[in-house]
């Protein structure tokens, strides 16, 4: 959840650190701080909670920290509360090592305990200062041992940068179940938590793998396994550019990357259609393997888990293939019925959500395939899956995701329209009608995207209420959820989504005059049962906003209090669609409340604890 970046080499750190780590803002964080190394001043710390313009202004933007090589964090709270003493980094009793930490340790209490036995006082409350004293009281003179004998030790997931004032010459960088990347460049290196931090500065990285350490020098990088053998790490270029994770004009990240993406769409459906065949490069199924597959088991968290629940209706109707969709922080609990005859489904934007790979591991001991569907090009995630298929969304900066929502729902229709050409499951008409659709979507979102005045004046209208409730069926059900997360997690307006058919089973005694429900009619063969649902709120005293397609716009208008409209296409395409103005109103509605609409509180935007 937190940002870890580090940098040894000729220039001075502090201000790289801190570029780094403003670069790292959309994961969230409640403080900051930095260790930088210099031979006349030895090691200073600076720390501070709140925003990083907090350390900013305390370092006059680096300036008064001096030194050439130097870790940066922002932290999330998780072992004591959010405050200087508490941020990162973490000192030794000598205040000879510092430490980043991003992850849980999960024995520290016990560690903590032997250390305190051993006369080693404490200052702060977290995990991560129990990894500095423990390396300190193993320390005889070489880092690299002490901390390989640490390792032996703690438990948990923990990505650590280390430095000691007794070896100037080196960065170490631990990483186990908590991402870390190493970036390469001349007479220097770098080390951070997300390849955004360092793309100013290097194109060149690798992903460092569960178990690996490496120690970053002027000289180069040098990358050892658990056993502490030497690793040939693959060096990849990154190839898109800086701009894309700049806002460029816009207000804020999350507009940004909703108005991306009709290009988005373009990036993942057109290399994937030739000829008017979907195309998946690299894909290992066999059509054999393919029609072997007896269940479908859909793992993700958030919004990516609202993915899976469009698939399954889609995928169900598409191969007639049971679907299950499973949070994945409760995979591992609910004893999965599968086996080598079961695909699990992998859905994750940064490719690190730790309890997403839980899951994954998890399947994967039962016997089952692994397919993922990432955004973020070597992650944990892809390189632990036999196929993978990325969304191609660009760098996504906003924690509420928009464009690897939408190219996410696209891959998972591919993938679906795929499987049901090998499998026999769908028509010539019908696959060539989802084909043609899906070409024109990327316009048809651009469509849906000129209606920003009109949902920017619903969510004036609208943007006081204190709760809200998000109706639909089938298709429009499932993306209500998505709709109902989107505000909640940036207004911070209580919402909840239902299927429109469970209203009677409860839900209705909380519509009172005012109540403002929003309400999906989308999916043309239960718009009648949609609009009866809306009648039925509206005579409650609901405010209905409704959203539905342009050929029922006039019948829909008719009820309800605003109506919202998007282009026809093929049903099972709708979502993407339809998913837009939510965006849109979740988005103006925090605009409106005067939210920190790109980083919201209490959110982060890649979890890597549990």
């Amino acid at each position: 959840m937190c940002g870890i970046v580090g940098y040894i080499g000729r220039e001075e750190a502090a201000p790289i650190l801190l570029d780094g780590l403003k670069r790292l803002e959309y994961r969230g964080y409640d403080s900051a701080g930095m260790a930088v190394y210099d031979p006349e001043e030895g090691l200073t710390v600076a720390k501070a909670k709140g925003r990083l313009s907090v350390l900013s202004e305390l370092t006059e933007g680096g300036k008064t920290v001096r030194g050439t090589m130097g870790v940066g964090h922002t932290r999330w709270a998780t072992h004591g509360v959010p405050s200087d003493v508490n941020s990162h980094p973490q000192v030794s009793q000598s205040g000879r090592i510092a430490v980043v930490h991003n992850g849980i340790i999960e024995n520290y209490m016990a560690l903590k305990e032997f250390l305190v036995a051993n006369g080693v006082d404490f200052v702060s409350e977290t995990d991560t200062e129990v990894v500095a004293q423990l390396i300190e009281y193993f320390y005889e003179g070489d880092l690299l041992q002490a901390v390989g004998r640490v390792l032996h030790r703690i438990e948990g997931a923990y990505a650590l940068g280390i430095l000691c004032a007794d070896e100037p010459d080196k960065v170490v960088a631990v990483r186990k179940d908590s991402p870390l990347i190493l970036g390469y460049g001349q007479d220097c290196a770098y080390l951070a938590s997300d390849v955004t931090a360092v793309i100013r500065y290097t194109r060149e990285v690798s992903y460092m793998e569960d178990g690996e350490i490496a120690v970053l020098t002027r000289g180069g990088v040098r990358v050892y396994n658990a056993l502490m053998q030497p690793v040939v790490k693959e060096h990849h270029t990154v190839d898109w550019d800086i701009d894309a994770a700049e806002k460029g004009g816009y207000e804020h990240f999350m507009f940004k990357e909703i108005m991306e993406q009709p290009d988005a769409l373009r990036k993942t459906i057109s290399p994937r259609i030739r000829d008017g065949e979907i195309v998946l490069e690299g894909l290992s199924l066999s059509p054999e393997q393919i029609r072997d597959i007896r269940n479908i088991h859909i793992i993700a968290c958030g919004s990516s888990y609202h993915v899976g629940m469009v698939g399954k209706y889609n995928l169900e109707k598409l191969l007639r293939i049971p679907v299950e969709v499973t949070v994945a922080s409760e995979f591992r609990y609910m004893d999965p019925i599968v086996d080598g005859r079961t695909l699990a489904i992998v859905i994750s934007q940064s490719g690190e959500t730790l309890d997403t790979m839980a899951a994954l591991r998890e399947a994967r001991s039962l016997g089952a395939h692994i397919l993922s569907i990432v955004n973020v090009v070597g992650s944990s995630i892809a390189r632990e899956s036999e196929d993978v298929l990325y969304t191609w969304a660009g760098p996504e900066i906003a924690v509420a995701t928009t464009k690897a929502y939408s190219t996410q729902l696209v891959v998972l229709d591919m993938l679906g329209l795929y499987f049901a050409r090998v499998l026999g499951t769908v028509t010539r008409e019908e696959h060539d009608r989802v084909i043609g659709e899906l070409l024109t979507l990327p316009d048809k979102v651009a469509r849906v995207l000129t209606q920003t005045e009109q949902i920017q004046y619903y969510a004036s209208q609208y943007f006081n209420h204190d709760s809200v409730f998000f109706i639909g069926r089938n298709l429009d059900y499932a993306m209500g959820l998505e709709g109902s997360l989107k505000l909640k997690e940036i207004s911070y307006i209580h919402s909840e989504a239902y299927a429109s058919g469970e209203l009677k089973h409860g839900t209705i005694s909380l519509i009172e005059d005012g109540t403002l429900v929003v309400a999906l009619g989308t999916y043309g063969p239960l718009f009648e049962k949609a609009m009866s649902n809306i009648l039925e709120v509206k005579s409650r005293g609901a405010d209905v906003l409704g959203l539905t397609t342009e050929d029922h716009r006039e019948q829909m208008a008719q009820v309800v209090d605003g109506v919202i409209t998007v282009p026809e296409t093929h049903p099972m395409l709708l979502p993407s669609l339809s998913v837009v103005p939510l965006q849109l109103f979740a988005y103006y509605v925090a605009l409106q409340r005067g939210c920190d609409i790109d980083k919201p509180r209490n959110l982060a935007k890649s979890v890597t604890v549990e």
